[in-house]
């Protein structure tokens, strides 16, 4: 599928009225009452929630405004989509940490990335609950904002990655709270005194761009739709995504199931492996 590019100045202009459609479908998240919706789940056993479905009606309305020559890829739609795709497209996950949404956790987000000629170029990621969105343009910066229940956002402030503290310096290690497994765990053993933080869905990514953790490895298999947004914010706010051979990654490929095998983001690029 083909769609055509959208360059930095283009993707530049598009960021208020993006992020505006990212802070809506978080609210409409926040207006769900956890306690009494109904959690379905999908055919890789994961869940899905009402919310899932009315965050991607938003999203999927308001990008179709905006933009409706550009293909989007949503996770809750994989079925219509016809890879691989090429110039430029959305990549979308309505609410990313379905699982801590459930658990009655505030660490779950919105996430939507936009992606030109493989590469994430823009990355919105709303924490709703948490009244936060870290925003980012690859090579404009990325920008931390407050945002209302209802979906009004605030000032934005600019936000950078931070340098390691090198040799006798501790890692600080964003972790998942929900998925591990023996590489990431080796991976992170080998830095000796590490510290870990425990975090949910996207808000990891978050935590590398505004410089309050070092890395964050995921040396197992995840979903594209998991990766763009924060691909795009850490690298604008001066950090690094690779695969544990250095290696970049790319987006919008013919992969089975849109799987990204591995990654590790790094705050500092100096350190990346």
């Amino acid at each position: 599928m083909t769609g055509p590019a959208i360059d930095r100045d283009a993707a530049a202009a598009l960021m208020e009225p993006l992020t505006d459609i990212v802070a809506k479908a978080g609210a409409a998240i926040l207006a769900v009452d956890r306690s009494g919706m109904r959690v379905h789940g999908k055919s890789d056993g994961s869940p899905v929630t009402e919310a899932d479905m009315a965050a991607d009606r938003i999203i999927a309305e308001g990008l179709k405004a905006l933009l409706p020559h550009i293909p989007a890829l949503s996770e809750e739609r994989t079925d219509l989509a016809a890879r691989p795709y090429k110039d430029s497209f959305f990549l979308v996950d309505p609410l990313d940490g379905t699982k801590e949404y459930v658990a009655g956790r505030d660490e779950f987000t919105v996430n939507v990335a936009l992606i030109t000629h493989g590469q994430p170029l823009l990355g919105i990621i709303a924490a709703p609950a948490l009244g936060l969105v870290w925003r980012g343009l690859v090579g404009r910066g990325s920008e931390r904002l407050l945002v209302t229940k209802d979906g009004r956002f605030r000032t934005a402030q600019p936000i950078h990655t931070r340098r390691h503290p090198g040799p006798g310096g501790a890692w600080i290690v964003a972790v998942s709270r929900s998925h591990g497994d023996k590489r990431t765990e080796a991976f992170i053993a080998a830095r000796p005194g590490a510290i870990r933080q425990h975090l949910g869905s996207a808000v990891k990514f978050g935590r590398i761009a505004e410089g309050g953790a070092d890395i964050y490895p995921r040396l197992s298999p995840t979903s594209e739709w998991d990766v763009a947004a924060g691909h795009a914010v850490v690298t604008a706010a001066g950090g690094k995504i690779t695969d544990s051979k250095g290696a970049a990654l790319c987006f919008g490929e013919a992969r089975e199931d849109f799987l990204v095998p591995e990654f590790i983001a790094w705050g500092d690029p100096a350190v990346a492996g």
